[in-house]
């Protein structure tokens, strides 16, 4: 089973000052060797961090960071079938009054599609997705 990262991941290897390199290897040091990837979403959140910096420095920083991920794994898109499925997903999840954000749906379909699991530290949302297996990290 791959890995799916969710950005809470990855802003906290970024704020530690790890490259993708790093990341991937601390997570093979933790669950051992597994494809690991991103989905546009995430990308999303990173993009959304980086214009919101509160200096240059760190804006260059996080676009750097970026751009390693982008080089270092492979970014899956949403397809129309994953939109459907969150939709699906959404529609059932809010029928029972649980809300789970778009952003973090969109991950944990993207991850169920490809047959992956998703890494992250926000466990409370990702747990929320049926059938998806989430990891802390």
């Amino acid at each position: 089973m791959g890995l799916i990262l969710d950005s809470s991941v990855l802003i906290a290897a970024e704020r530690q000052g790890k490259n993708a390199r790093q990341v991937l290897s601390a997570i093979a040091q933790e669950v051992g060797e597994t494809e690991v990837g991103n989905t546009v979403v995430t990308l999303i959140e990173l993009a959304h961090g980086a214009a919101r910096a509160d200096s240059p420095e760190r804006k260059s920083k996080r676009e750097k960071f970026i751009e390693e991920l982008l080089t270092a794994m492979p970014v899956y898109p949403v397809s129309a079938s994953m939109a459907l499925r969150a939709g699906q997903l959404d529609g059932q999840s809010q029928s029972r009054g649980v809300k789970v954000p778009l952003a973090d749906l969109l991950i944990g379909v993207a991850a169920l599609e490809l047959g992956y699991g998703v890494a992250t530290a926000n466990l409370r949302h990702f747990r929320q997705v049926s059938g998806l297996s989430v990891i802390q990290l």
